[in-house]
């Protein structure tokens, strides 16, 4: 790469390093898919979303990445002849920080490699709530690796399904997708109290989504879907 990371003269050294790994891997990762440029047009734009509200810039190279990552795989599903049959369900609430990171942590504890989620806010945070990392910790997932992000075009377009989650008209409607819209009567996700009630209800609508979607949801440790 001549000079791909330009923009970002703010960087240190080590930042800029990382981002030229993180491109040298993505090609790796996308070879005979996408080439060099769209790659690396990918990673700026990435960059360029969290680098605003990051607050912990020494982190931005690592999201930037695993943003890029996200959006190439559902740009190489939207852009591909024929579907593989895995369905992929798309997780949207507002601020991409507490039902719909759930709802993900849910969906691929349950459902593992059989079927693929994604989420994303319509004004993503900058941090997810604690409340919600806690419960779900208490069930067993972790989802304090996770990041509030935003939906783009190319996961709504790669999505059969979307679930929207409480963003009201700012979510996006895209013609021929399958849309379900997940409303919940709870206080809100200031205490872990508050949220315990969300998790649960989240959890047995996941379990039913993928089981409509021809996916058996695996059962998870310690979890009674019946009474929870």
């Amino acid at each position: 790469m001549t000079d791909p990371l330009h923009r970002f003269r703010s960087l240190s050294i080590d930042q800029s390093y990382a981002l030229e790994i993180a491109a040298k891997q993505l090609e790796s990762e996308f070879v005979g898919t996408f080439n060099r440029e769209t790659i690396e047009q990918f990673l700026r734009s990435s960059y360029d979303e969290f680098a605003s509200r990051a607050t912990v810039p020494n982190y931005l190279p690592l999201l930037a990445e695993r943003f890029a990552r996200q959006r190439l795989h559902a740009l190489s599903r939207v852009e591909a002849e024929h579907h593989d049959g895995t369905p992929v369900v798309l997780f949207l609430c507002v601020h991409n920080a507490g039902k719909s990171q759930m709802a993900l942590g849910f969906f691929e504890a349950m459902a593992g490699t059989r079927a693929i989620g994604w989420s994303g806010g319509s004004e993503p945070g900058t941090a997810l709530n604690e409340h919600s990392v806690a419960a779900m910790r208490e069930v067993g997932i972790d989802i304090s690796g996770e990041f509030p992000k935003p939906w783009t075009e190319e996961t709504l377009k790669a999505a059969d399904v979307v679930v929207t989650m409480g963003c009201g008209d700012a979510c996006p409607v895209y013609p021929g997708k399958r849309y379900l819209d997940w409303e919940f009567d709870a206080l809100p996700g200031t205490s872990i109290e508050n949220v315990r009630p969300v998790r649960d209800e989240i959890e047995r609508r996941v379990a039913a989504l993928l089981a409509e979607l021809g996916v058996e949801p695996a059962a998870l440790p310690g979890r009674d879907r019946a009474s929870a």
